[in-house]
């Protein structure tokens, strides 16, 4: 796959969305549609004095406080969004702009630090003073003139306390739903902002991810998410798993606004557009699919309707002039053998260090102590054997466990590497997520999800697009490529998107059967 920076990728997306945004006919916030506006048409409409960060703000808080009592995603509003809007405002109209995300709300998930606003991980353990600092990665939001909006409500310790939790659960924001299907369970430990931006409480959301809390988060919930390369976004004053696979990124209801945001996530200055309100002079954009190499993975564990997803959305891709062959990555069964192992002397280390920066518990004894000693802690499920497995595991000084990660990331690069060699691919494709299950503590979740080990292990992207519905339940297409190829790949996932077309509003439902089907 051809190397492409972000700021050329950013350029191309952006004159394509303004370009869509002549045509648009929906009606809501003065002629904008919350469900399917882009960044860029958000602002063109500021630049021509149309819209005020302000009245985009208010929309979303309006809509926060309407929708989401059915959703329960945003665990908190910041009180000053307005305050920060109003500032947007201003450098709109003295020419000022920041770039393409000035002005506008962001939601973030809550294991990511906050100066101003409590950072919980979910955890009544953290519910008292908020960080002392920002995450580097809110740092840079800030500067790039964003709304921060609120903070969402994360599967509790980003679902590694127990072996059987349910995803979307928190002792401190309860249980977020799934808004396409409310009793379904919206998967991964990003939940409540993929579930946010399903239900457009938000522009864009962040989300974290250490194997699937992007990916499947987004497919579960029908909106784009985007794990980014290791090393791509700042980890700093994110609570942590891993160093090894841990990364925040961006989610969003289109390619667009996901390749927007990370270009300020990730620092690259050439993509913020030095015209005013991030309008570039942009060169055409990219040619779409045809002459595209993408290898398909079945996994037919998932079941026999979404395979079928699968495979209308491989005669799809062939109908645009991509290639796609069918490829089963090696190695699979050792690398999910050493992942958990591995993970769990990588958390002992790094939560200990990360708990030294916040009150609370001082380390991952402390956690363990509290968990016992709060049953709020445990009104969902009771268990902390990752905990625990964790507090026991051997250190990362230990050699087996050096032993252990070499052989684990070795065999996960290698795992695509080859494969995309062997087969001259530009990316990989697999089905991100099964239809949601119902949500059930007692039974916990219901996630035999492989797709998206490989590129997380090998901190390779990965990128989930919109592929289609099963029982009323989004899939979606999980795209990965090699390290690095993050540009690559979200341009790909913007082809792939506009081929599919498959992204629909929720209905909210509360319940389905089983022989509702898309």
């Amino acid at each position: 796959m051809r190397k492409r920076s972000v700021a050329t990728l950013v350029a191309a997306l952006v004159a394509g969305s303004l370009c869509a945004a002549a045509t648009d006919s929906s009606v809501e916030l003065d002629n904008v549609d919350l469900d399917t506006v882009t960044i860029p048409q958000l602002q063109a409409r500021m630049a021509d004095g149309a819209l005020t960060s302000q009245a985009l703000t208010s929309a979303y808080l309006r809509r926060i406080q309407a929708v989401d009592p059915k959703v329960h995603a945003v665990l908190r509003t910041d009180p000053t969004a307005l305050r920060q809007a109003a500032a947007s405002d201003a450098r709109h109209r003295h020419g000022t702009a920041l770039g393409p995300l000035d002005g506008i709300p962001v939601l973030l998930k809550d294991n990511v630090d906050t100066r101003d606003l409590p950072t919980t991980a979910g955890s009544l353990a953290l519910a008292g003073r908020p960080p002392h600092r920002d995450a580097a990665l809110v740092t840079r939001l800030r500067e790039a003139g964003v709304v921060i909006l609120g903070k969402t409500n994360p599967s509790e310790w980003a679902n590694f306390r127990s072996t059987k939790p349910t995803s979307g659960w928190s002792a401190v924001g309860g249980q977020t739903h799934n808004p396409y299907v409310l009793d379904r369970n919206p998967c991964g430990s990003s939940a409540g902002s993929a579930a946010a931006l399903a239900a457009s409480l938000a522009q864009v959301a962040i989300g974290t991810e250490t194997d699937g809390s992007i990916v499947c988060a987004a497919g579960m919930n029908g909106v784009v998410g985007h794990k980014p390369s290791l090393g791509l976004v700042s980890r700093t004053g994110v609570v942590p798993i891993s160093a090894q696979q841990d990364t925040a990124g961006p989610m969003a209801r289109n390619v667009t606004d996901a390749a927007l945001t990370l270009a300020v996530l990730s620092g690259d200055q050439a993509a913020r557009p030095g015209t005013p309100a991030g309008r570039p002079d942009a060169p055409p954009r990219s040619g779409g699919l045809r002459g595209k190499r993408i290898g398909l993975w079945r996994l037919p564990e998932l079941g026999s309707a979404v395979d079928a997803v699968l495979t209308r959305t491989a005669e799809r891709l062939r109908s645009a002039g991509a290639t796609v062959v069918e490829v089963t990555p090696p190695y699979q069964k050792r690398i999910a053998e050493l992942e958990i192992p591995t993970l769990l002397s990588e958390f002992h280390r790094d939560i200990d260090a990360y708990l030294t920066t916040r009150d609370g518990p001082r380390d991952l004894a402390g956690l363990i102590a509290f968990n016992r000693t709060h049953p709020a802690e445990r009104t969902c499920f009771a268990g902390q054997e990752l905990f625990e497995q964790a507090l026991a595991a051997p250190p990362t000084t230990d050699p087996k466990y050096r032993a252990a990660r070499g052989e684990l990331t070795d065999l996960a690069r290698r795992s695509l590497d080859e494969t995309m060699a062997a087969h001259r691919l530009d990316a990989i494709a697999a089905p991100t997520n099964p239809p949601a299950w119902t949500t059930d503590c007692a039974r916990g979740d219901n996630d035999i999800i492989p797709s998206s080990t490989p590129a997380a292990v090998a901190g390779y992207p990965s990128l989930s697009v919109p592929a289609g519905f099963v029982h009323e339940l989004p899939v979606g297409l999980l795209l990965m490529a090699g390290y690095r190829q993050d540009a690559a790949l979200l341009s790909l996932g913007a082809a792939v998107e506009h081929r599919l077309h498959a992204w629909q509003a929720p209905r909210y439902l509360p319940t389905v059967g089983r022989d509702t089907v898309r």
